[in-house]
């Protein structure tokens, strides 16, 4: 009888009492609110002032839904490219383990670095950030000469309520429902994987950070957004691959037409960022609470403009080109890292003198 209550209690609860957790642990370091020169940089960009060096080499790494969407994160390397520099999507198993992973990002650096003589700049999305910051962690001595610094947008550093609520044990009655709402949207409409998922859980990141701290002197910036849950997103399409057609009908160049295969991801996001709002109370992308985003000693970047977790990595139908797009937003966010880890060193040098 005793267990039925706990696990009812569990249930109401959920994952009330987590979310924020990092914030509220006092050994960990406080933020700093980089908003408003990230605002400023991509004002710069959006008039053509470009500013990241081609001396590094950038390194993108996605997250869950990569190995699904063929264009998660193309235009931002293609953008980059336009500019001269040179961009890598890293070609990793996202549904692995975040160890597994921290590995395999470990190797793709050190042959960046070796093969290029150039430090690596990193850009994790969604858990392609908790991956690349797990090497970090793990693997800084390796890494410290080779790593110039480190962008996690939308990343669940400190664990995700969606993940953590679809995993914890005792879910009963009509959460069991939201629990199969919730697997759908993961699993189905979005392509994720469970399994990678329980890396993303509250416990997991509480057991995994408890072991592994970032270095301090590593730049870092911390970027995460709110979705909208407008009825307008609802009807949102997102651009996620291309399907060609028989060569039959090619184009006057001769290669064959291609049509955007899309599917509703703004409205996947704005139905669990809504949950989150009615049951937490708590600011989200669909996927991971704003709290949860901030890197604990970070530059943390709040943006006010309604973004959810895909437009990142997809761009929708629907993009309003008054706005920035994704690899603006990118660029900004290396820019300011590149910045960011100018006045580190400075800080250190003058320490060490």
């Amino acid at each position: 009888m005793l267990r039925l209550i706990e696990r009812a209690r569990s249930t109401v609860r959920g994952s009330a009492n987590d979310i924020g957790w990092l914030k509220r642990a006092p050994e960990m370091p406080s933020v700093e609110d980089g908003t408003g020169r990230f605002t400023e940089i991509l004002e710069n960009i959006r008039h053509g002032l470009h500013k990241l060096p081609s001396s590094m080499v950038y390194l993108l790494v996605p997250g869950l839904f990569s190995n699904h969407g063929p264009l998660y994160f193309v235009s931002t390397k293609t953008s980059f490219s336009k500019m001269g520099l040179t961009c890598h999507i890293a070609k990793i198993h996202s549904e692995a383990s975040v160890e597994k992973n921290a590995k395999e990002i470990k190797d793709y650096i050190e042959e960046i670095y070796w093969g290029s003589g150039k430090r690596v700049l990193l850009l994790g999305h969604s858990k392609g950030g908790v991956d690349v910051a797990a090497a970090l962690s793990m693997y800084w001595s390796d890494l410290k000469d080779k790593v110039a610094g480190l962008a996690l947008a939308q990343s669940p550093y400190g664990g995700s309520p969606i993940a953590s609520d679809i995993l914890r044990e005792g879910q009963l009655g009509d959460y069991v429902n939201l629990r199969k709402l919730m697997e759908i949207l993961i699993c189905k409409v979005l392509k994720g994987d469970m399994q990678a998922m329980e890396d993303l859980t509250y416990k997991r990141r509480k057991e995994f950070l408890q072991k592994h701290h970032l270095p301090k002197e590593l730049p870092v910036v911390s970027f995460h957004t709110e979705a909208s849950i407008s009825p307008a997103v609802l009807a949102t399409l997102s651009r996620v691959a291309h399907a060609e057609l028989p060569m039959m009908a090619p184009l006057s160049d001769g290669q064959p037409a291609r049509l955007p295969v899309v599917m509703p991801l703004g409205a996947a996001m704005a139905a669990c960022a809504q949950l989150l709002l009615v049951r937490y109370k708590e600011q989200s992308d669909g996927l991971v609470a704003r709290c949860d985003a901030e890197v604990p000693g970070s530059i943390v970047v709040r943006p006010k403009r309604k973004l959810d977790h895909a437009w990142m990595v997809y761009s929708s139908l629907r993009d309003d080109p008054s706005e920035a797009d994704a690899a603006q937003v990118c660029e900004a966010l290396l820019t300011l890292l590149v910045e960011v880890g100018q006045k580190k060193r400075h800080e250190l040098s003058m320490k060490d003198e």
